[in-house]
């Protein structure tokens, strides 16, 4: 399971998801999918963009969770 931690690193840099939508050009409703979980994919164009804003590597966002079995 890939865990989505964009709203703590959101929070971390003082800046709300509609800034953010702003600054990387891409809308507040696929952010909050994203910041949710809900996402089945995101673009490494996105993931670049949201990289660059929030002055961060993919993987202070995308975490790796192994499943319980």
């Amino acid at each position: 399971m890939i865990k989505i931690t964009l709203d703590e690193l959101l929070a971390k840099r003082h800046m709300t998801l509609t800034q953010l939508s702003s600054a990387v050009g891409v809308t507040i409703a696929n952010l909050s999918i994203l910041k949710t979980g809900k996402a089945k994919a995101v673009r490494f164009s996105t993931l670049e963009k949201i990289c660059q804003v929030l002055d961060c590597q993919p993987g202070d966002i995308l975490h790796y969770q192994p499943a319980h079995k």
